[in-house]
């Protein structure tokens, strides 16, 4: 999981839970069913469009409005493999690593345009725009969220340390 390389869908600054995955759908927590909506009311053919191991580089406030986890699970089960933006909702980004979606901080993301492919590598923190051959520096994840990244989330990462108990 040390690389993470997709095509890139582009979404605008603010974008609330609401967008990323509309109440209406909230009556089901399955993860199969919250992906066949996803984004859904920033495009409503993305469902569709998205492909598995896609990228979402979006602008500033990704994921602010509600503290749902609904969110980051719908992202994750849709195949989305990573997103990027500037900032991240601080309730979204705790509730990403707890799902196990990776989220990257970078300033410039509005730099990478729709349609593009990227390359995001972990262990040495820098994203390649394969389009383009620019890379960027993005902000470092804590080691403990890498951890988190790595397990799945923070159930698996959680279920992996009671098997191992005090060896």
């Amino acid at each position: 999981m040390n690389k993470i390389t997709g095509k890139v869908w582009n979404f605008g600054a603010n974008i609330d839970t609401d967008v990323i995955i509309a109440a209406r759908y909230l009556n089901s927590s399955d993860p199969e069913h919250l992906a066949k909506y996803v984004m859904e009311d920033a495009d409503p053919d993305f469902p569709k469009k998205l492909q598995r191991g896609d990228i979402i580089v979006a602008g500033e406030n990704f994921g602010c409005g509600s503290s749902r986890e609904h969110a980051p699970i719908a992202l994750k089960a849709a195949g989305v493999a990573a997103v990027v933006a500037p900032s991240f909702a601080r309730i979204f980004y705790r509730n990403a690593f707890n799902m196990g979606l990776p989220i990257f901080e970078l300033p410039e993301s509005l730099e990478i345009k729709e349609g593009e492919e990227i390359s995001i590598d972990l262990d040495n923190g820098k994203i390649t725009n394969n389009t383009t051959n620019k890379t960027y520096d993005f902000i470092a994840i804590p080691p403990f969220m890498q951890e988190l990244i790595a397990a799945g989330g923070l159930i698996n990462y959680a279920k992996a340390e009671m098997g191992r108990g005090d060896k």
